[in-house]
């Protein structure tokens, strides 16, 4: 097996492109589990931990540009205002060392449907920004999953970088697990309002062969929404368009029977999760205009 270890962007890029069977590796969290179990044998593997751009973050033309390399855990401490729902989702990842050492771009690039990251990147229509020598792409998260652990991402190309805007409203993550840390989510949804703009966003996990976005009800609650005059009033929740607004999520999944959960199990928790995190969002929002 060959290790490459560039010191730059571009030396990172170029290893790319002269070898596109390479597998990149930043925390390992992923990969060296792979490795370790011989479920991967990559010919080569891409060790971009020395690349510093990928560790870096910024505001960027109204929306937060976050590089690939950036860990979970300073997601959580430097981005949790601006991005709570993602850092939410941070903070059930793993163990403090392994929340320190892995990162959402691997998260992106494993491409898993039980990964934390991915459903509230969904919910908050996120961006992923691909490099290579050939050029730069922006890929839509929608567009970025293609199946079980397969991504968008031509042979030659890294992740650089995601793309997301900064909260105009109350995020909301949840996931359940056969034990409370360190697991793997049986299934996970997160719930973003979007008041600025009267829409709702979505995302879910381990309910399909690839993390979803539950658009019928995503467009369902949004409407409510609006016609009722709620996204003004902050009215509580009629429960009737909570318990339709779960169902409709759980319609959204594909699930299977597993070693973590029977395919009726992890819908019925999804509608579960839909529901209480609608109504935690909710109840944060109408705190948010008592205290204004």
């Amino acid at each position: 097996m060959e290790f490459m270890r560039p010191g730059t962007w571009a030396e990172a890029l170029a290893a790319k492109a002269a070898h596109p069977e390479a597998l990149p590796i930043a925390g390992g969290t992923d990969v060296m589990v792979e490795l370790n179990f011989d479920v991967k044998r990559p010919a080569a593997v891409l060790d971009l931990t020395r690349v510093a751009e990928l560790a870096e973050w910024a505001p960027a033309g109204g929306a937060l540009r976050v590089g690939a390399g950036v860990s979970y855990s300073r997601i959580i401490d430097e981005l949790g205002a601006a991005a709570p729902g993602l850092a939410m989702a941070a903070r059930t990842v793993g163990s403090p060392q392994i929340r320190n050492r892995g990162t959402v771009g691997g998260n992106l690039g494993a491409a898993s449907p039980a990964g934390d990251a991915h459903p509230p990147l969904l919910a908050n229509d996120a961006v992923v920004e691909a490099h290579s020598v050939r050029g730069v792409r922006h890929i839509p998260i929608t567009d970025f999953y293609l199946g079980v652990k397969r991504n968008a991402l031509a042979a030659d190309e890294l992740i650089a970088a995601y793309w997301i805007r900064p909260a105009a409203g109350p995020q909301q993550f949840a996931k359940i697990g056969t034990r409370n840390a360190m697991v793997i989510s049986v299934t996970a949804f997160a719930l973003s309002l979007h008041p600025d703009r009267g829409e709702v966003g979505t995302g879910f996990g381990s309910a399909a062969p690839t993390p979803r976005r539950a658009t019928a009800a995503e467009q369902f609650l949004a409407a409510e929404l609006a016609a009722s005059g709620r996204w003004d009033s902050r009215a509580g929740l009629d429960p009737a368009v909570v318990t339709r607004f779960g169902q409709l999520v759980a319609e959204a999944a594909a699930p299977i029977d597993d070693v973590r959960g029977t395919a009726e199990y992890r819908r019925h928790a999804l509608s579960v999760l839909a529901r209480r995190t609608l109504t935690w969002a909710w109840k944060d929002y109408a705190r948010e205009r008592k205290a204004a």
